[in-house]
């Protein structure tokens, strides 16, 4: 049977403590966990124990980190699952946490989405929006579902805007028209916006279809 004979508390982290087992460090971990496994001075302890102890405190660690994440601004599920696989956390760890935040609504990627067309619907075409989601790896399900309900005058206002201001600056130094209209289309393609619409805007604002 072991033995700890040494808890000492970290000179630069209060919150976590070194652990000595028959004289010799055994592992450091999060102060809760020295309640949780009564883990105090002279207590026996087993490898199992021990084993069990360092399963916790790899949970407590990545809870902590991806806390800290998120603190910085929304993510995606698979966001933060590619941050904490970086990181190094085992699967098992991570899954843990993932559940951890479903439960207590930290990560949601059906609002998660919704928020970001709704931010993004302003200067940017739905196409565009679709791909950078399915990067951020959502499923596509719930981009379509979100997709589909954007509202089209939104879409059509953000693309209107975008091409006033972009013509009014290709003006001053522009001075072939079809010229002008292929930069403009290009810019709106870019953005993501559709063949049919970005031709709707180009007439309205050039008062000439592009061809």
């Amino acid at each position: 049977m072991n033995k700890i004979t040494k808890v000492e508390v970290q000179k630069n982290n209060k919150k976590r403590v070194n652990i000595y087992v028959n004289e010799n460090f055994a592992f450091a971990c999060d102060m809760e966990l020295v309640y949780r496994y009564n883990l105090a001075k002279d207590a026996e302890i087993k490898i199992e124990d021990i084993r069990e102890v360092l399963i916790e405190e790899e949970y407590i660690s990545c809870k902590n980190y991806t806390l800290r994440i998120l603190e910085r601004g929304y993510k995606t599920e698979k966001e933060i699952e590619k941050k904490l696989i970086e990181r190094e956390y085992s699967q098992e760890t991570i899954s843990r946490v993932q559940d951890f935040l479903k439960e207590y609504n930290f990560i949601d990627d059906r609002r998660y989405t919704s928020m970001y067309v709704k931010d993004k619907i302003k200067n940017e075409g739905r196409n565009k929006i679709k791909y950078k989601l399915m990067q951020k790896g959502v499923a596509e399900e719930t981009i379509a579902k979100t997709i589909n309900n954007v509202n089209e005058e939104d879409e059509y206002e953000g693309a209107l805007a975008l091409c006033e201001k972009k013509y009014r600056i290709l003006i001053k130094r522009e001075t072939d028209s079809r010229l002008i209209k292929q930069k403009i289309f290009r810019f709106l393609a870019s953005k993501g916006y559709d063949f049919d619409l970005i031709n709707r805007i180009i007439r309205k604002v050039v008062n000439e279809e592009y061809e």
